[in-house]
C-alpha cells in the first residue's frame, strides 16, 4: 500500500485535479492507494478571511463564501457527472452550515478556536468530497472523513494526536476497506468528544504521515508544486537543484529552518517506521524527486542550505546570572506558557547571556511576558533589560556527513564575511547536523545564494558588476565582457554579470542581469543619473561578490569610493584622482580595502593594461625595496612627439591623440604634466613612500598661456597661436640628435616631471607610438633595472587592463 498525499496547488482547479486523478489511477494498478488532499488552493485562507471577517461585517463574510462556493461548485460542473446531483446537494448543505457558523459569530461577537477549527475543516472536507466522487467515475474510489479515524487532545488549531487510538481506527477501518483507493482529507481531526480539530497549518502532510506509520505503507508519497527538496529555496536561488536522496534527520532540520515543501512533524510518524518519503511534483511526474530515508546514497557533507525570515533575537544578558541556576528553565517556561515557539537558542559558555530567536510577531508579547517573570532581577541590576532586536533571519547549512568533514564552519563564515553579511548569532547541534546563524533579513538572499556557490556550484564563482562611465574605455570593456563571457565560465569557472550602468546623463539597472546585446539602449532609456542614487541602488541590490568600476575621469566620483569601500563592495578604476589625492585619503581607502575585505585595484592609473602596479606590489611585498624610478608614463604625449614634426602642427597632432583615445576627455591634464605627476606619484606610494602631488616637481613645456586656458576649443587655439614654441622645441633636440620625451622620475624621496632631451643611447630613445617604459633599480635591480615595456594608452588596452583587475577579484 501506498500513501499519496497532494497538496493545495496540485489541487487548485479542475486541470489539476485531472492531473492528480490520473497519477493517482496509475498508482493504483498495482497498489492499494491511500489519497490525502488539501483544501483547493488558497481555500484555507479564504476561511480564516470569512470567519474574521464576520466578527465585524456578515456581509463581507458572506461575500467572500460566496467566492469559495463558486469556486467549487465549479469544480463539480467540470469534473462530477453521474452522481452529481447528490454531490451539488451535500456541497450545498456544507455551505449552508458554514454561513449558518458566521452568522453565529457575527450575533455572539466571539471567535473561539473551537469555531475556527471547524470553519477551517470544511476547505479539506469540500474538496475529499469532490474529488473522491471524481475519482468513482474513472476507477475503483471511496471517501471517508478523516475525523472520524484522527484523534487528538482537546487543542483545536494545532492538536496533538492520540496515536494509540488513531492507529486502532484506521488499521480497523482500512481492514474491512476494500475499495482500490480511499480519499481522505488532510489536516482536520477531532477529539474523543467529536468536537472538529485541526493538525496546524500543514498538517495535511501530517495527516498522509499518520496514515502511512499506521498501515506500514511501502512509501508516502508527498505531491506539490516542485521536483522535491531543493538544495536551496529555488525561487531565491536560481542555481538551486533537487536534492536526490535525504536522511529523515536532514529533511526535518531542511524543513524547520524554512523549506516549505515538507510541513516538519510530517517526518516523525514516518522515521518511526522507517516508512521512506518521497516528494514529487504533480506538474512533472516524471521528474524523480526526492527520496527521505534512513540511509541515503548522496553522502554529500553539505545536503541543503534554509532560512526562516521574520526573526527576532531575545537577549537576557548580566553578570548576575553566572553561577546561578533557573534563569534558562523561567526564560523557556515563560515563553512555554504563553505558547510562544523558540527558533534558535545559544548560550554564553560563561553563563553571562542566553540569546533565543521566536518569530517577530511574538516578539513583543515575549518582551512584556519576560520583563515582568524578571522584573526583580532588573531592578536589582542582577541582569539588563531584556533586549530585542528584529528585522533578522536565520540561515542554516544542513547535512549529516558535515561532521566528519573538518572546516565548513570555516567555509560558511568566511564566504558571509567576505560579502559583507555580518553574523549576530551562531549555534550548531552537538550532532552537528545543522550549523545556524542569525543575519539581518536584508541580507537573506545574499547569503542564501553565497553560501549555494559555496557548497554546491562547481566551482563556479559570480561577480555582479556596477560600472560608470560607459564611453570610450567602458564601451571597450563591455565588448571584451560579452566576448570573453563563455570562455570565463567554461576555463575559469566565472560568472560575470552586469548589474548596473552609468554614463553622465542616464543609468539602467537589472538585477538578474544586463543584456550585453542591448545595454545602449537600455541605458538610453534609463533614468537621470544621479552619484548618490546610483550608490544606493548598488547598496539595495545587495549582491554577492559585488564590484563598482569607474571609468571616468571625476573627481566627485573618486569622492564615494569610501562608502562603497564600507558596504564590502570592491573598486577597480581607472581613475587616477583618488590615489593621487592627499595621502591621508589614499591610506584611509587602503585601510578600508583591508578592513572591509574589499578589493581595491587601480592597474590602470599608470599604464593603462601594463602590470606596472602589480609587478610593483609583488616586488614590495616580497621584501624588495624601491631606490628609483624612471619612466615614461605618458601614452599620449609619447605619441604627440613620435609624431610631431617640421612637417606637422602641434595642434593637428594633439587632435589625433585625442581622437585616438590616448589623452584623457581634457587633454590639458596629460600635455600640462599633470596626468604623469599622479602617475609618479601613485607609483612613489606604492614603494611605499609618503608623498603628496604638490611634492613634485612639474617643469612644464607648456606656454604660460596654454595652462591658463578653460576650455578644450580655447585651449587648441592656444596650441595653435604658439606653434612656433612647439617647433623651437623640436628642432632644438633634433639638432642635438636627440628625441623629446616627457619623463618621470623618483629618486631619495623626491620625484619631478617634465620634458628631456633623450639620447641614441637611452632605453627610451626607442619608444615608439603610445607605449610606456617603466625602469625600477631596486635592492635586487641596483644595475640593471627591471623594465615593463609596452601599449600604455588606448581604450583597448586600458579596458583590457580594467578586465585583469576584475579576475583578480574573482580569484581572491
Amino acid at each position: 500500500m501506498k500513501v499519496l498525499k497532494f497538496g493545495g496547488s496540485s489541487v487548485a482547479n479542475s486541470e489539476n485535479i485531472k492531473k492528480v486523478l490520473t497519477i493517482v489511477a496509475h498508482a493504483s494498478q498495482k497498489n492499494k492507494v491511500v489519497v490525502i488532499v488539501s483544501a483547493f488552493g488558497k481555500t484555507t485562507d479564504k476561511l480564516l478571511a470569512t470567519a474574521n471577517s464576520a466578527l465585524q461585517d456578515i456581509s463581507i463574510s458572506k461575500s467572500i463564501l460566496e467566492t469559495i462556493r463558486a469556486l467549487h461548485n465549479q469544480i463539480i460542473n467540470d469534473l462530477v457527472v453521474v452522481h452529481k446531483k447528490e454531490v451539488s446537494k451535500e456541497v450545498t448543505y456544507l455551505f449552508n452550515r458554514l454561513t449558518s457558523i458566521c452568522e453565529g459569530i457575527f450575533l455572539l461577537q466571539e471567535l473561539s478556536d473551537k469555531t475556527l477549527a471547524k470553519v477551517c475543516s470544511f476547505g479539506e472536507r469540500l474538496s475529499s468530497l469532490i474529488i473522491a466522487n471524481a475519482a468513482k467515475e474513472l476507477f475503483d474510489a471511496a471517501h471517508k472523513e478523516s475525523r472520524d479515524l484522527i484523534l487528538t487532545n482537546d487543542d483545536y488549531l494545532n492538536a496533538q494526536v492520540n496515536f494509540k487510538l488513531t492507529n486502532e481506527n484506521i488499521g480497523s477501518f482500512f481492514q474491512e476497506n476494500k475499495n482500490r483507493v480511499v480519499m481522505l482529507g488532510g489536516f482536520i481531526s477531532s477529539n474523543i468528544s467529536g468536537n472538529t480539530t485541526t493538525l496546524g497549518r500543514g498538517g495535511s502532510d501530517f495527516s498522509a504521515s499518520i496514515y502511512a506509520a499506521a498501515l506500514n505503507a511501502e512509501e508516502l508519497q508527498i505531491w506539490t508544486d516542485v521536483s522535491g527538496m531543493y538544495t536551496a529555496n529555488p525561487s531565491v536561488v536560481k542555481e538551486a537543484y533537487p536534492i536526490s536522496e535525504i536522511s529523515y534527520e536532514e529533511a526535518m532540520e531542511l524543513s524547520h529552518f524554512g523549506a516549505k515543501v515538507l510541513y516538519p512533524p510530517t517526518i516523525q510518524p514516518a522515521l518511526r517506521k522507517e516508512i521512506p518519503i518521497r516528494i514529487k511534483n504533480t506538474f512533472n511526474p516524471e521528474s524523480i524527486g526526492t527520496l527521505i530515508c534512513k540511509h541515503p546514497k548522496n553522502k554529500n557533507e553539505v545536503k541543503g542550505i534554509s532560512h526562516i525570515e521574520n526573526i527576532s533575537l531575545i537577549t537576557l544578558e548580566g553578570g548576575g546570572m553566572i553561577g546561578i541556576p533557573g534563569f534558562s528553565k523561567r526564560l523557556f517556561e515563560t515563553l512555554s506558557l504563553e505558547k510562544i515557539n523558540v527558533i534558535f537558542i545559544t548560550q554564553a559558555s560563561s553563563e553571562h547571556s542566553i540569546c533565543v530567536g521566536v518569530y517577530e510577531n511574538d516578539a513583543s508579547k515575549a518582551k512584556e511576558l519576560l520583563d515582568e517573570t524578571f522584573s526583580t532581577a532588573i531592578e536589582r541590576k542582577k541582569i539588563k533589560p531584556i533586549i530585542i532586536e528584529s528585522d533578522l533571519a536565520i540561515i542554516a547549512v544542513v547535512g549529516e556527513s558535515m561532521k566528519n568533514h573538518q572546516g565548513l564552519s570555516g567555509q560558511m563564515f568566511s564566504a558571509l564575511g567576505r560579502n559583507n553579511v555580518n553574523i549576530r548569532a551562531i549555534a550548531q547541534g552537538s550532532s552537528e547536523k545543522n550549523i545556524s546563524a542569525v543575519i539581518n533579513k536584508k541580507n537573506a538572499k545574499k547569503a542564501l545564494n553565497i553560501l549555494h556557490e559555496q557548497f554546491f556550484e562547481e566551482k563556479t564563482k559570480q561577480l555582479n558588476l556596477f560600472i560608470t562611465g560607459v564611453g570610450n574605455v567602458g564601451e571597450r570593456f563591455l565588448a571584451q565582457l560579452q566576448q570573453q563571457n563563455k570562455f570565463l565560465l567554461e576555463n575559469l569557472k566565472l560568472n560575470i554579470r552586469v548589474i548596473g550602468i552609468s554614463n553622465s546623463r542616464k543609468m539602467y539597472f537589472k538585477n538578474t542581469g544586463i543584456d550585453l546585446n542591448t545595454w545602449k539602449e537600455n541605458l538610453e532609456n534609463g533614468t537621470p543619473t544621479s552619484l548618490e542614487l546610483f550608490r544606493e541602488k548598488v547598496k539595495k541590490a545587495n549582491q554577492r561578490n559585488s564590484v563598482f568600476i569607474d571609468n571616468t575621469a571625476n573627481q566627485q566620483v573618486s569622492e564615494v569610493y569610501e562608502k562603497y569601500l564600507r558596504e564590502s563592495i570592491s573598486i577597480v578604476t581607472c581613475n587616477k584622482i583618488a590615489c593621487a589625492s592627499s595621502f591621508e585619503n589614499y591610506k584611509n581607502l587602503k585601510a578600508l580595502s583591508r578592513k572591509y575585505n574589499a578589493s581595491f585595484l587601480f592597474e590602470t592609473n599608470v599604464g593603462a593594461g601594463l602590470p606596472i602596479i602589480d609587478t610593483l606590489k609583488n616586488l614590495i611585498n616580497s621584501g624588495d625595496r624601491v631606490h628609483k624610478i624612471q619612466a615614461v608614463l605618458s601614452g599620449s604625449l609619447n605619441f604627440v612627439f613620435n609624431n610631431f614634426n617640421e612637417d606637422t602642427s602641434f595642434h593637428d597632432v594633439v587632435a589625433a591623440a585625442q581622437k585616438e583615445g590616448y589623452t584623457e576627455p581634457d587633454p590639458k591634464i596629460d600635455l600640462s604634466g599633470v596626468d604623469v605627476a599622479r602617475k609618479i606619484l601613485i607609483l612613489a606610494r606604492e614603494s611605499g613612500y609618503k608623498l603628496e602631488l604638490e611634492d613634485i616637481s612639474n617643469n612644464s613645456f607648456l606656454p604660460t598661456e596654454s595652462l591658463s586656458t578653460s576650455s578644450n576649443a580655447s585651449f587648441y587655439a592656444a596650441l595653435t597661436k604658439n606653434e612656433k614654441h612647439f617647433q623651437n622645441l623640436y628642432k632644438d633636440s633634433n639638432d642635438r640628435g636627440n628625441r623629446l620625451k616627457y619623463v618621470a622620475e623618483f629618486s631619495d624621496g623626491k620625484a619631478n616631471v617634465g620634458l628631456q632631451h633623450i639620447a641614441s643611447t637611452h632605453p627610451f630613445y626607442n619608444l615608439d607610438g603610445s607605449d610606456n617604459i617603466v625602469l625600477f633599480f631596486t635592492d635586487r635591480y641596483p644595475e640593471n633595472p627591471l623594465i615593463i615595456k609596452g601599449a600604455g594608452a588606448g581604450a583597448d588596452v586600458t579596458a583590457s587592463g580594467l578586465f585583469a583587475d576584475v579576475i583578480r577579484i574573482a580569484n581572491k
